[in-house]
C-alpha cells in the first residue's frame, strides 16, 4: 500500500490540514504497513529586499542566515512531528530550497514515495491568479497519487497548532 508518504507544509495551519487524513490513513487503514511519514518543507525566495529612496533591490541571504532559516524549519517539522511520533508512525523530516511545486515533485520521485499528502488553502479568483496554485501544479506534475486536503476555513490565515 502506502510506504512512504510525501507531506509538504508550509509552516501554516491550513497547511498542516492534511496531517488528520495521514494519521488516519496510516493507523487504521493501513495498520499492518510500516508507513514512513516525510514532512517537507520547501525554502523559497531566500533573498530581502532593501529599499533605498525610490529603488529597491533583492539581496540574497547569506549563508549563516540561510543556515539559521534551515535550522528553523528543521526545528518546526521535528516539532510538527512529534504528534504522529506520539501514536508510533515513523516520521522523517526534509528541508529544501526552491520552487515549492518543483521542490515537491523533486523529492517525491527521489525519496520514492507512494503518496503526496497536502492541504490547499482554497483560494479562489485575484488571489488564486496571484499567488498560483501549488497544490494544482503538483496535482498536473507528480508521478504518484495526490491525496489533497481542503483546509477549514477559519485556519486559513492562522499560525500551525503544532
Amino acid at each position: 500500500m502506502f510506504e512512504r508518504i510525501l507531506v509538504p507544509l508550509d509552516g501554516s495551519k491550513a497547511g498542516e490540514a492534511a496531517l488528520d487524513h495521514v494519521e488516519r490513513l496510516v493507523s487504521k487503514i493501513a495498520p499492518s504497513v510500516k508507513t514512513e511519514v516525510i514532512l517537507f518543507q520547501v525554502l523559497t525566495s531566500l533573498a530581502h529586499y532593501v529599499i533605498a529612496g525610490e529603488a529597491s533591490v533583492q539581496v540574497p541571504y547569506t549563508d549563516k542566515e540561510i543556515a539559521y532559516i534551515t535550522r528553523k524549519s528543521k526545528e518546526y517539522l521535528n516539532k510538527t512531528g512529534e504528534c504522529l511520533k506520539s501514536k508510533g508512525i515513523n516520521v522523517k523530516t526534509k528541508v529544501a530550497i526552491g520552487k515549492a511545486r518543483e521542490e515537491i515533485v523533486k523529492a517525491a520521485d527521489e525519496l520514492k514515495v507512494d503518496l503526496i499528502a497536502m492541504s490547499t488553502h482554497g483560494r479562489s479568483g485575484l488571489s488564486r491568479l496571484t499567488f498560483g496554485s501549488i497544490t494544482d501544479k503538483v496535482l498536473r506534475t507528480a508521478n504518484v497519487p495526490v491525496l489533497v486536503v481542503r483546509a477549514p476555513k477559519e485556519t486559513e490565515n492562522t499560525k500551525p497548532a503544532r
